[in-house]
């Protein structure tokens, strides 16, 4: 039944696939010179994962168009792209010189596995490779344009690689709920919000339904960050495939620490609600944006 649970999984389990397959094709194959940096590369991009941008990109697209099938082929490349920048960021963010982790999606993060040097070349391949899918999409060349414009503003200084910075310069510090916010709109909401933007910019999404897709987006980019921040020091590191506590062991701010438990929860829960209202006018077409608001909201309990 539409709009069910079981039907939102079966969605799910759909749009994984398609985008598995389009980063298969996109990555070269593990056995192509230079073999080490493929093989790196692959291991960052297939290892798992919730897939959780990909599928804002299809839900965002499925809102403005329905189905979205014209549109197929330029929906999987846009899934692809934002997922080999989080990909490359998480390569990234694990490395001595920043979170310093030697776990990530229940397995050895690719700085163990394959060498500093060859993890940070991975991340630098990952993002270039990003960019390089994006540009062939099979859409209007000024639509193309507003995508690789989106997704490199959501990655850079004023963005993911801003908060990332902000993230370093914290540590130890106390951080007033304003600069925490500031920082991880940057480091985290920047690329969820831009996968959105770029799912309505794929399928020529209206401007009415782009400011929709844009308030729905500021919700929940911070609402996955608050439910992380839960999830740090409520799960443990097999349920969360990377280092529990980590936060708190480096002296990091987050909104537990600055807030509390409950109140971090109460704040997640506002913004779901939000979210909710921003895309209540594109009506049941944003039904699965708003499955997975509840999806990033609720999977903390």
């Amino acid at each position: 039944m539409p709009g069910s649970r079981e039907d939102f999984q079966a969605w799910t389990a759909a749009c994984g696939q398609r985008v598995e397959q389009a980063l298969e094709r996109a990555l070269p194959a593990g056995g192509r010179l230079p073999a080490t940096l493929h093989r790196a590369m692959r291991y960052a991009v297939l290892g798992g994962g919730k897939r959780v941008r990909p599928l804002l990109v299809y839900a965002a697209g499925e809102a403005c168009t329905g189905a979205a099938a014209s549109a197929g082929a330029a929906l999987d490349a846009a899934a692809c792209a934002v997922e080999l920048v989080h990909a490359y960021s998480l390569v990234h963010d694990d490395m001595p010189c920043m979170d310093d982790d030697v776990l990530r999606r229940g397995r050895p993060t690719v700085h163990v596995e394959f060498g500093q040097a060859t993890a940070l070349l991975a991340g630098d391949a990952l993002q270039t490779l990003a960019f390089e899918v994006l540009a062939g999409m099979p859409i209007a060349p000024g639509l193309t344009v507003q995508a690789v414009q989106a997704l490199a503003a959501a990655s850079g200084s004023q963005g993911m690689a801003g908060g990332q910075a902000i993230d370093l310069d914290s540590v130890g510090k106390s951080l007033d709920r304003e600069a925490l916010e500031t920082m991880h709109r940057l480091k985290t909401g920047a690329l969820l919000r831009a996968s959105t933007t770029l799912g309505g910019i794929v399928v020529g999404a209206s401007s009415a339904h782009r400011t929709a897709l844009d308030g729905y987006a500021q919700a929940m980019g911070l609402a996955f960050q608050v439910v992380d921040d839960i999830l740090d020091v409520t799960a443990d590191s097999a349920r969360l495939g990377k280092t529990a506590g980590k936060d708190a062991a480096a002296d990091k701010p987050t909104y537990v620490s600055i807030l509390g438990l409950d109140a971090a929860r109460g704040l997640a829960e506002r913004l779901r609600l939000a979210a909710h209202e921003a895309i209540a006018p594109l009506g049941m077409g944003a039904a699965r944006l708003a499955a997975l608001a509840d999806f990033i909201v609720l999977r903390d309990r």
